[in-house]
Order: structure tokens, then sequence, then C-alpha cells
């Protein structure tokens, strides 16, 4: 049965697995070089009570991730955080990253968040259907926003309105 709670320091190794291997084999992150466990922990400890991670699990296994992360380091922004999801291969399509980003939405809804943006890479026609079903809008597309795999990219920006 899947589950999800707050992410700890305990989880770091699993995390880091699942987010090398979307570096490796997909476009859902521009990062093209692979994490440490370091690094990841490093990231991990930059995230807060308003900008929390969480993680799913199936039978105690880590099966993903997700997190809230800061938009900007402006002041002005402090109400905006960016989404960021990411599955075990094994376990895409079956429902746990529509629960995760459900999750993690009601956590920046708690934390006061006013906003949240998604920014998602062309051809990821199910995380845009899972985002529109949560009530994400779209606000855009950047044009060849990266290139990764040796071609260009664009990413759909999908904003959700939160505590309005």
């Amino acid at each position: 049965m899947l589950s999800i709670r707050p992410a700890t320091a305990n989880d770091i190794l699993r995390i880091t697995d699942i987010y090398n291997d979307a570096i490796l084999n997909t476009t859902a992150t521009f990062d093209t070089e692979t994490k440490t466990v370091e690094e990841r922990m490093q990231w991990f400890l930059n995230h807060d009570e308003k900008h929390p991670v969480i993680v799913a699990e199936i039978d105690s296994k880590v099966i993903g991730f997700a997190s809230l992360s800061k938009w900007s380091d402006r002041c002005a922004y402090d109400g905006t955080a960016e989404v960021s999801v990411y599955i075990d291969r094994n376990h895409r399509g079956k429902g746990v990253g529509k629960r995760m980003v459900e999750v993690i939405a009601l956590e920046g809804e708690r934390a006061g968040l006013t906003n949240l943006i998604s920014r998602i890479t062309e051809g990821n026609l199910s995380s845009i259907h899972i985002h529109e079903q949560l009530g994400f809008e779209h606000i855009g597309v950047m044009k060849k926003a990266g290139k990764k795999f040796d071609r260009f990219l664009d990413v759909h920006l999908m904003q959700k309105l939160i505590n309005n």
C-alpha cells in the first residue's frame, strides 16, 4: 500500500538513486551530470518547513519523492514555490505521481504559500495532464529552454494559485 511521509536524511540514498536515473534517462530534469549522495544531502538541507520534501513508499521502500523549492531568492517571491516530482521507473504510470503532486500542493497550502509553479518538459503529457487535473493552469511555454540528449526542448509552465 502506498504511503506518503516527510523525507528524512535516511532517505537521501534512495532519493539520489531515483534522481540520477531521471538525469540519465529522462528529460524530466535538465541536470545532465549525476549527483552524489553528499550533493543531494545539501539539496535536502536547503529545504525547510515552507519548502518540504516528501517521499512515497510501498512496503517501506521509497519509490518517489516530491519537493517544493524556492522560486527565487528575492523576498517578493516568498509565497511562490516550484513543484518537483520524481518517481522510480518501475512505479511510473500507476498514480503515484498524481498523489505526490496532490500531497505536496497541500503541504504548500499548509505552509502559507500562495503560488505553485511547475516546469514540465515537452513530451511529458502525463505530467501535464496530472497538473491540469489538480487545478494547475498553463501560463506559457519557454521555447528551446534547454538542450538534453542532443536536442532542444520546450518547457511548459503551469501555475496553481492557493491561499487566495
